[in-house]
């Protein structure tokens, strides 16, 4: 399945506007497929972009993990994004950056869904020691600009166990797994993209 059903559509315009003046998620594009949400955001974003911009992909086909591992991303049933970030941090810091997203995913997921998550340092979140969730930051210097951070993140939202490869069955998760039912993906898009902006604000903002 490379084409997500229309009525499971993530729609940017409703997600830019259910998270009226955040910061992160200012500007929201969903594209069909992608190589990497990290790449495709940067072919878009400009020297001069303001922070914030979030790039959805309803299928990745290149999704990238630390040390570079691939990212399994299954159409239509997870969330595949990266954010445009310019903190206010030295590069050597760059590992906040990870530690902030991966709790921030953490807590939406135990909010919203009242599920236990752990973090399994230095990027992952999981749910009964199974990855549901990773995060990829990315720095990147610029000449005479400041330094910009593309923060990737996966998350496993509503696949069957089916839908990972046999060798994954029992490292990864989904939260449709976890649940026993399939999770409203906009809905918790956007919950999650306020997390983010929220405590992106408190750790990061000048």
């Amino acid at each position: 399945m490379s084409r997500v059903e229309v009525l499971d559509r993530l729609i940017a315009k409703e997600l830019q506007a259910d998270l009226g003046g955040a910061v992160i998620g200012r500007e929201i594009t969903v594209v069909e497929q992608t190589g990497s949400t990290n790449d495709a955001i940067l072919r878009i974003t400009r020297p001069n972009s303001k922070e914030g911009l979030v790039l959805f992909a309803e299928h990745q086909t290149a999704g990238r993990g630390q040390r570079g591992n691939r990212w399994e991303s299954t159409a239509g049933k997870g969330l595949w994004f990266s954010i445009f970030l310019r903190p206010k941090i030295d590069l050597s810091d760059s590992p906040r950056l990870t530690a902030w997203a991966a709790e921030a995913i953490s807590e939406a997921i135990r909010n919203e869904f009242s599920l236990k998550t752990t973090i399994k340092l230095p990027n992952d979140v999981e749910i009964d020691a199974r990855k549901v969730a990773g995060v990829l930051v990315e720095m990147r210097a610029q000449e005479k600009a400041p330094y910009l951070a593309i923060a990737g993140i996966g998350i496993n939202v509503n696949q069957s166990l089916e839908d990972f490869p046999k060798e994954l069955r029992r490292r990864a998760i989904s939260l449709a797994v976890a649940l026993g039912r399939q999770v409203d993906r906009q809905k918790f898009a956007v919950a999650l993209l306020r997390n983010l902006d929220r405590t992106y604000a408190e750790s990061f903002a000048s």
